[in-house]
């Protein structure tokens, strides 16, 4: 068993604030390692990376975003009973059960539908900065990073946006939950949320059963692979669920990312404001070098080698997104931001194989108009000095600001 003395902890202050040095360490020499604290094999080059993803036969993505499979205090588990199971979704199911979940899914993220989005997406990231464009003083990820891609994903289910705090807050407690960190009161709350957001959905879902619509819900509910049977009100509930979380979380967290990476390479951000054709280069570099999504989780269904390690059976596996975008064999400078990057779209922010995210076009369709038009919109926009206006999130395998403070000059601010 390969152990590698390092302190692997990426809820620290210290990798919080930069885990990228221990990545390029654990890249050079030890890439496939054993971190016994959290029971979890860790693998951190690009080319493992995908050698794991693409034989889904040994790596399993079964409890694909659950950073501890230790079961949950009984408190907790008692709240959630009073629901339904969690899985399979999209994201950690396997086989025959991922193929028809993604099919049926992949059809509200068509190129046609994604491409007619952009308009409405340009409305609300103006109608949001109208809210506050006039403060000088904003945190960026309340006023503005989650309210966009939430707002974007429930007009694709139909769901009113009066609803989207509501669900944005469930969204949190559902990832919290899976992570298992907190105390078992909080963790008991959080398990209230997620049994609400079940209802929520169950409830918007029954009221269309025997209803003829041609919104997305009424559309689960009817549609089918070849030869196969309706979803189920449960399993219907669980897309829609697995939707919204993913359906805005990495957006959230890409524009935190992408701000501060912006502001802090001055050189780049002028680049692309003087040339607005590098606007999809820009958001596919933030994607690599501020990965939202710095990794997920495999069971491993048989003894296997990776990169000559041996791993057994049962085992649990971190694929490592965000150190594979930074590695020296797969690009050039990896540590260098850089928005005229060549071949960009190899980066592994957004997966790779069968779970490659379905929605990363509206994901990058929101960064590609949000980040340039907040640039736009306010001037000499900057991160507020100080303490505890830059907070990072808490969550094991994410990327991203839970708070970000942001100001900018008002008497130049551009109103529409």
């Amino acid at each position: 068993m390969t152990r590698f003395p390092v302190h692997f902890e990426p809820l620290s202050p210290e990798q919080l604030a930069d885990p990228y040095p221990l990545y390029a360490k654990l890249r050079r020499e030890a890439p496939v390692f054993y971190d016994e604290a959290h029971d979890l094999w860790v693998v951190t080059r690009y080319d493992d990376v995908l050698a794991v993803v693409r034989d889904t036969e040994t790596f399993s993505s079964e409890n694909a975003v659950r950073a501890s499979v230790k079961p949950l205090p009984q408190p907790v588990l008692d709240v959630l009973a009073t629901g339904w199971p969690l899985t399979p979704t999209l994201t950690d199911s396997d086989g025959k059960v991922h193929k028809r979940l993604r099919l049926l899914v992949s059809k509200a993220f068509t190129p046609k539908r994604i491409a007619a989005m952009e308009g409405q997406i340009r409305e609300t990231v103006d109608a949001l900065i109208d809210e506050f464009v006039d403060d000088g003083r904003a945190d960026i990820i309340e006023k503005f990073a989650w309210n966009l891609p939430m707002f974007a994903i429930t007009d694709i289910l139909n769901v009113p946006r009066e609803d989207v705090p509501a669900l944005h807050r469930w969204s949190v407690s559902w990832l919290r939950i899976m992570q298992a960190t907190d105390s078992v009161e909080e963790l008991v709350v959080h398990a209230e949320d997620v049994v609400a957001m079940q209802r929520y959905f169950v409830n918007a879902l029954e009221a269309r059963v025997d209803q003829e619509g041609d919104d997305f819900m009424s559309n689960l509910l009817g549609a089918r692979v070849a030869d196969g049977e309706p979803l189920k009100l449960e399993e219907a509930m669980r897309v829609l669920v697995n939707l919204i979380i993913a359906g805005h979380v990495t957006v959230t967290r890409s524009i935190g990312n992408g701000l501060t990476t912006l502001l802090a390479h001055p050189d780049q951000l002028q680049v692309v404001l003087h040339d607005p054709t590098l606007i999809q280069a820009m958001a596919e570099e933030i994607l690599r070098y501020e990965s939202p999504a710095q990794g997920l989780f495999r069971t491993v269904r048989k003894d296997s080698v990776l990169n000559g390690v041996e791993i057994p059976a049962g085992a649990r596996l971190m694929v490592h997104w965000a150190s594979a975008n930074r590695d020296e064999k797969a690009f050039d400078n990896p540590d260098t931001f850089d928005v005229t990057r060549e071949s960009m779209a190899t980066h592994v922010a957004f997966g790779r194989g069968i779970h490659t995210c379905l929605g990363a076009p509206l994901a990058r369709l929101q960064l590609k108009i949000a980040l340039p038009r907040l640039f736009e919109r306010l001037p000499n926009l900057r991160v507020v000095v100080g303490e505890d206006t830059a907070v990072r999130d808490t969550i094991f395998f994410a990327r991203g600001f839970k708070k970000l403070e942001i100001e900018w000059d008002v008497t130049d601010a551009l109103t529409v």
